[in-house]
């Protein structure tokens, strides 16, 4: 199902009272008498979809406009799940849109009952309707829009190619950006490298040993202190066995002595009671342990002696080891361990040489291959802007445009794009002496409107939105070239929606559906609103539009004959 505009409430919008627009699937025309408010309509449906909001627009005495549109939508499609996404909500397939402007020129939007930026609904427009205004002719001057359907003009012979190129482009892309992202590291991770091996090269030079600094710490405590520790193993030795020195005149008995009378004194009687004898042997024990700890301080204290060049070699040691403490652990151990890890890590950055190479290599391949896919591209692009650019011409023979030209220039960028290389552009010269230029440029406000009526129905199935709005299409002809204008806003209505304000009763003839602006003058305010026609209102309309008679049979007459043509034209 394809999502059309149901229903649109206009309300205070210039001289639009109050108005309801039920509006078919197919052709609709909006007619009405001069100053009846038929450009309102057009005007309300931009305002519906984010066009620019005019306060002046606002009807007097008002505080604002407000439109309201009703969209039936495919309850699972692109655009419901934007709505939901946004916050909005889609019931039984139904989508509200809302919007008003306060006289102060203050805009408001709401899709799906959910207030958006008004930015919102122009995003959500691009996959709706398509509004073609007097001088606001926007969809197909976007150079994305006229790119995108040039290519689906072209047809499936464009389809592999690009669909090649594109997955072509991403890989192309991913691999671009590992490679920047390395290379652009490459600088760090030298700089990184640089610093691990300076610190491994220190570590190596010193060649620490796990626990070494604590060690030194000892030796270098022993050393500043030998004096006070050989002199400290010197009189514990003393107290343990006497002075040898003083050849037996001791005036305090050593440990030794002591625990010999102790012993001796459980001797004597410890044949009475075996407790004690026990004791005795825990004294001679002791005796002995005391013995080995004296003559170990004995030894101990011969071997400590303060040694300048040993201190200076241990002060210097425990520097180098701090130094690298300082910069890479706690300790020696810790030292050893960053040691390990940074020879790891070195190893690691060493190899980004091979990924870079790797990488420059595949992405080289890439460029060669996208280079020849987009070549590729353009040469199918360019045959269809022919045929396409042709056609539009033929076109707007047609529509009472017999000397415009329209042709499609492609130009090459210096990148590859998403789809290619190719930057499309519409152009179009009104005569054989002025040079192509740019649609916005290169047309009047009505020819403007005939050469978009011209794109689209050669687009027609190619460029698919499902709704159409042309104001003022046929601005400027008449007789014959209106008849076509109808005929092919009658072919555009086969597959989009299409809703179309016009003065020309051969336009409104091809109409499925007839709408009519009325206005009803009540003192100083004229007040519009839409009435669906029947038919005998429908051939009354247009012999009005004809004769400017109702009631004139020749008028009435000729609507006959336009209404048979239309319908025997559109069978």
């Amino acid at each position: 199902m394809r999502p059309r505009v149901e229903e649109v409430r206009i309300q205070g919008l210039g001289v639009i009272d109050e108005a309801v627009l039920e509006l078919s699937p197919g052709f609709t025309v909006v007619t009405g008498e001069t100053g009846a408010g038929k450009t309102m309509v057009v005007t309300g449906l931009g305002l519906l979809f984010g066009g620019r909001a005019d306060p002046a627009r606002v009807r007097p005495g008002v505080d604002k406009t407000t439109i309201e549109g009703t969209l039936v939508i495919e309850a699972t499609g692109r655009v419901a799940q934007q709505v939901e996404d946004l916050g909005g909500t889609v019931e039984e397939g139904e989508l509200i849109i809302s919007r008003t402007v306060s006289a102060e020129g203050r805009s408001r939007a709401w899709l799906g009952g959910r207030a958006v930026p008004v930015g919102t609904l122009t995003y959500l427009a691009d996959d709706l309707v398509a509004v073609h205004g007097q001088m606001d002719q926007q969809r197909l001057l976007q150079p994305a829009r006229q790119r995108a359907a040039l290519d689906r003009y072209a047809g499936e012979e464009l389809v592999k190619p690009l669909r090649a190129y594109t997955q072509a482009h991403k890989r192309h892309k991913e691999v671009g950006e590992r490679l920047l992202e390395i290379t652009t590291r490459a600088r760090e991770r030298a700089q990184e490298a640089g610093v691990l091996r300076f610190g491994l090269e220190e570590i190596e030079k010193v060649a620490p040993r796990a626990g070494e600094d604590v060690e030194l710490k000892e030796e270098e405590a022993r050393l500043s202190h030998a004096d006070a520790l050989r002199n400290a193993a010197t009189n514990a030795h003393t107290a343990l066995l006497g002075d040898p020195m003083s050849g037996g005149a001791e005036t305090v008995q050593d440990a030794i002595t002591l625990l010999g009378q102790a012993r001796a004194a459980v001797e004597a009687a410890r044949e009475f009671d075996p407790a004690l004898g026990g004791l005795g042997d825990r004294l001679a024990e002791a005796g002995y342990l005391v013995t080995d700890v004296a003559t170990e301080l004995a030894a101990y204290a011969e071997s400590v002696e303060a040694d300048p060049r040993r201190m200076a070699a241990v002060q210097e040691r425990r520097s180098l080891l701090g130094g690298l403490i300082r910069k890479y652990g706690v300790d020696a151990a810790s030292v050893l361990a960053w040691a390990e890890q940074a020879a790891l890590r070195v190893d690691e950055l060493d190899g980004d040489d091979d990924r870079i190479e790797e990488l420059t290599r595949e992405h080289d391949e890439l460029t060669e291959r996208l280079t020849e896919l987009a070549a590729e591209l353009t040469r199918i692009r360019t045959a269809a802007a022919t045929r396409f650019g042709q056609a539009v011409t033929d076109e707007l023979t047609a529509l009472a445009m017999p000397h415009a030209r329209v042709v499609v220039q492609l130009t090459r960028s210096q990148d590859f794009g998403v789809h290619g290389v190719d930057e499309v552009e519409v152009r179009m010269s009104a005569h054989p002496a002025a040079p192509p230029l740019p649609l916005n440029k290169g047309a009047s406000g009505g020819e403007l409107s005939r050469v978009m009526l011209a794109i689209e129905v050669v687009f027609a199935g190619a460029d698919p939105v499902p709704t159409f709005v042309f104001d003022e299409v046929d601005a400027g002809v008449g007789g014959k070239a209106a008849v076509e204008i109808g005929r092919r806003l009658a072919m555009l209505a086969r597959t989009a929606q299409v809703i179309v304000v016009t003065h020309l009763p051969q336009v409104a003839a091809f109409a499925d559906q007839h709408l009519v602006v009325e206005k009803a003058s009540d003192g100083r305010v004229v007040r519009s609103g839409v009435v669906t026609l029947d038919h005998e209102s429908r051939v009354r309309e247009l012999s009005r539009m004809l004769a400017g008679l109702e009631d004139s049979e020749l008028g009435r007459a000729h609507a006959e004959e336009l209404l048979e043509i239309a319908a025997a034209t559109k069978v």
